[in-house]
């Protein structure tokens, strides 16, 4: 009796050679409405933070929340870019597991290869560690100051460096402390 053994292998050999070349072209596509959600999303900042009507946004943040959250729930987010952009919405939330899931979001785009989402994932850090009343570590939240109409940086943990600052793409944290007045209304 012959062994089948040369034969398994071939077809084996063949299979993952098909499956090589399968995968390669079927890389999934970037969600359509997550894209244009965070466009939506984005649109909706580009007046001055203190010219913003929060009456009519924050409604449209709270829908484009809800539904991220569907999206995210239905399995729908696949590439590095999806959860990038999932993570900008939601980092626009009410609640800190809106910010928590948000950098949690950040770290599987990159690990997808989006390096967009770096900056991101401090700033949302940073997010929901002012919401549970802990000082933030990146130094990217500002507070009111002491003035109406002024701001300050929020408390900053002293332990971040800005070594790491730099890995994640956000200024020294001197830097940030120089840019105080910039939400300032004028």
């Amino acid at each position: 009796m012959r062994s089948s053994a040369p034969f398994v292998g071939l077809v084996l050999l063949f299979a993952a050679a098909g499956m090589a070349t399968q995968g390669s072209g079927d890389a999934p596509a970037d969600n359509a409405e997550l894209a244009r959600l965070a466009q939506e999303d984005q649109d909706d900042r580009k007046p001055a933070i203190t010219d913003m009507d929060w009456k009519v946004v924050k409604p449209r943040d709270d829908a484009r929340l809800a539904r991220v959250k569907e999206l995210y729930a239905a399995g729908s987010l696949k590439t590095g870019t999806d959860w990038w952009r999932a993570a900008l919405i939601l980092q626009h939330g009410n609640e800190p597991d809106d910010f928590l899931l948000a950098h949690e979001m950040c770290i599987a785009a990159i690990a997808k290869g989006e390096d967009r989402a770096r900056g991101l994932a401090a700033s949302s850090e940073d997010r929901f560690l002012r919401r549970i009343r802990r000082p933030q570590r990146f130094g990217s939240q500002w507070e009111p100051g002491d003035k109406p109409g002024t701001f300050k940086l929020a408390p900053t943990d002293p332990g971040v460096t800005d070594q790491l600052r730099a890995a994640l793409g956000v200024p020294p944290l001197a830097e940030s402390k120089a840019n105080e007045k910039q939400f300032d209304k004028k």
